[in-house]
């Protein structure tokens, strides 16, 4: 799949880091660190533009490494980037640690992922079908 972006970033497009990977790195583009207290969110640039094909999203996420060893996560994880969005991608991170948290210019602080979607068409009716699952959620088969 091709995808048009614009890159004004100082910055090497995201790329796949190993032939099987599904999601490509966002780096953080900034002029200088930004320091994040714990419980502090800030709104980090990548320099990135991109226009999806209509029936595509990309989906911003936290990466595995930052969030278990910095304890720095996305905050609307994942953040929903639609085909007609033509602005900065830019990334809602959260430092969740109790430790300060400098973000560095070039730094990778999220993935994204490229998934195809499906347009709903709701049909209202009086009552649903019943499944062996009902109404049971939040824990309803249990702890363990």
């Amino acid at each position: 799949m091709n995808i048009k972006i614009v890159n004004h970033s100082k910055h090497a497009l995201p790329a796949y880091e190993t032939p099987s990977s599904a999601g490509l790195d966002l780096r953080a583009n900034i002029d200088q660190e930004i320091k994040l207290e714990p419980l502090q969110r800030a709104l980090i640039p990548t320099g990135l533009f991109i226009e999806l094909p209509i029936g595509f999203e990309a989906q911003v996420r936290p990466r595995s490494g930052l969030a278990f060893k910095k304890g720095v996560t996305v905050l609307n994880s994942p953040g929903t980037i639609d085909a007609d969005y033509r602005g900065e991608i830019k990334v809602i991170l959260v430092n969740l640690s109790n430790e300060v948290f400098i973000v560095q210019d070039g730094e990778r602080i999220a993935q994204m992922i490229i998934s195809a979607h499906e347009k709903a068409e709701w049909i209202e009716v009086d009552d649903l079908e019943e499944s062996e699952r009902g109404a049971g959620g939040f824990g309803h088969t249990g702890t363990n």
